[in-house]
């Protein structure tokens, strides 16, 4: 019982002390980051412009995957309606319900 009292002890005061060493600032002080410059905000802004003008040339205003290719043809619409009725007479096109029974 000693030891057992002993051990649940030493593991409540290394808990607490797990607690304690994660404790830091409430307002996330560790994450802010600092930057030292020597450029103006006039001369950011500018760079800034300059880029978005760049973009703005090379950038399309058609969606991706948008054009519809189109194709011309040059075959008869009577040809191709005689080839295929007789493309359905020779059997060459299933019609009806197919039955894989």
């Amino acid at each position: 019982m000693n030891k057992t009292a002993r051990f649940l002890s030493v593991a409540a005061v290394a808990a607490f002390a797990s607690f304690g060493a994660q404790a830091d600032e409430a307002d996330s002080s560790q994450f802010a980051l600092k930057f030292e410059t020597n450029r103006t905000r006039a001369e950011v802004a500018a760079e800034v412009a300059a880029e978005a003008a760049t973009v703005a040339q090379t950038r399309s205003q058609e969606p991706a995957g948008s054009r519809v290719v189109t194709y011309t043809s040059t075959a008869d619409r009577a040809a191709v309606r005689a080839q295929a009725a007789e493309a359905l007479r020779t059997g060459q096109i299933p019609h009806g319900e197919f039955s894989a029974m």
